[in-house]
Order: C-alpha cells, then sequence, then structure tokens
C-alpha cells in the first residue's frame, strides 16, 4: 500500500490570512534508485565510505550528554498501523529523517520533543509512550560540521540525542509542514514509512543511530523481523 505523502506549496488563506499546505497524490520514494539521495548527500553532506566514517557513541551508561556534543531530541512518531513518520528536508533534496532539533537551555528534553514536533510538523495529537534510556551520539561529518557550526556560531562535535516514542492520535490532515508558525519549515514532502525504510533513506551518519533506536522502540512497533 503506498503511503501518504504531502508536499508544502504555498497557499493564501482567504479566511485566515496564513500559508496553508495542500495534499498531493500518494507518493512513495523509489527505494531501488535514489539518485539525488547519492548525489547530494554525497556533495552536501559528507557521505564516507565505512571504512572512513566514525561510528556514533551508543553507550548505555551514558546518562548525560558528552559537553562536546550539542543537546537534541529525535522523535519517532507513529501511526495507528505502526508507521513512521519521515520528512524529506529542504535543504537537502532527497534526504529523509525522523524530525529532531536542539534542547533550549534548561529544557526538559521531553518538553523539547513536543516542542520540535509541533514546529516541524504542526502536529499536537500525539502521547510519548517510550524514550531511550540513555544519550545517543554521532559526528558531523566534516563538511557538515563546518557548515553548521558556522550556522550555529559554535565548535561541536556532533549532536547527542534523547530519544521519544510517541504515538500520533489525530488525522492525517492535521500535519502542516509550515509547522506552527514559529520557524522556518523543515520539511517538503512527508510519509509513512516501515521502520525498514526509516534505515534505508537515513544519511549514512545518522543510519547506527537509527539502527539503535528502532531496536530499543522494537516492542512498541511490533516488529515481526530484527533490522
Amino acid at each position: 500500500m503506498a503511503s501518504l505523502c504531502c508536499r508544502v506549496f504555498p497557499l493564501f488563506n482567504t479566511t485566515r490570512r496564513s500559508l496553508a499546505f495542500q495534499f498531493c497524490p500518494p507518493k512513495q520514494p523509489q527505494f531501488t534508485d535514489l539518485p539525488l539521495l547519492r548525489a547530494e548527500l554525497s556533495r552536501n553532506l559528507g557521505r564516507r565510505s565505512s571504512s572512513s566514517s566514525s561510528p556514533p557513541t551508543l553507550s548505555p551508561s551514558m546518562e548525560s550528554p558528552p559537553p562536546e556534543y550539542r543537546k537534541n531530541v529525535g522523535i519517532c512518531l507513529v501511526n495507528a498501523s505502526n508507521k513512521i513518520f519521515l520528512g524529506s528536508r529542504l535543504d537537502v533534496p532527497g534526504a529523509w529523517q525522523m524530525p529532531q532539533g536542539g534542547v533550549d537551555e534548561g529544557e526538559d528534553p521531553r518538553d523539547a520533543a513536543v516542542r520540535e514536533l509541533r514546529e516541524e510538523t504542526g502536529v499536537v495529537s500525539a502521547e510519548v509512550i517510550a524514550e531511550v534510556p540513555y544519550w545517543l551520539t554521532y559526528d558531523f561529518p566534516p563538511e557538515v560540521k563546518e557548515m553548521l557550526n558556522s550556522r550555529w556560531g559554535s565548535n561541536w562535535k556532533g549532536q547527542a540525542q534523547k530519544w521519544f516514542l510517541l504515538k500520533f492520535t489525530g488525522k492525517d490532515e492535521e500535519v502542516n509542514l509550515l509547522g506552527d508558525g514559529s520557524e522556518k519549515p523543515e520539511f517538503g514532502e512527508w510519509s509513512w514509512m516501515t521502520p525498514h525504510q526509516v534505515i534505508e533513506l537515513a544519511v549514512q551518519f545518522k543510519k547506527p543511530v537509527y539502527e539503535e533506536v528502532l531496536k530499543v522502540f522494537s516492542p512498541h512497533l511490533h516488529l515481526d523481523s530484527p533490522l
């Protein structure tokens, strides 16, 4: 069954006087041929071979994030069919990921997860049902590190993430990739994906983190086979 996909189109709503979004026909990414994914990530995300890439730290004893990593939260949003929300980044065509974002100073990670989900997807009808009980880290590839630290005015080595599993209790029409209007849009398209598709579409340097996250959440996702 094809997953529902939605793209952002700027529409002027004369009633609410704001940008809105429009559904497009269901569209499933092609997993056998992703030239944009390969080309853009190779050029913009510094995708490296397995021999040169640095695996993330996946320590179950990591109760607090290392100081050289930016505090971040990740959101695994699942619907009633145990499909996972995945969005295609506007700034990197072909790069799909689960919602994520930085934790503000003094902010509780769970509150940050709820906020980031609302800002990036417009979704408020969701409830937290599980979390990874430790922080996971990934290192930025050199090109990404230079770009992001220049944008942030920082010198982060990578990101330390606290992951939460949220159950979507609303309807698909609630999803609005313009978010709540407080931040610039993050995604241009979205779709409900299987866990295997989530791993397949993830950028290389995030794959180990995604694999660990879905492994921890697998009892809630009722996976028939290991990832």
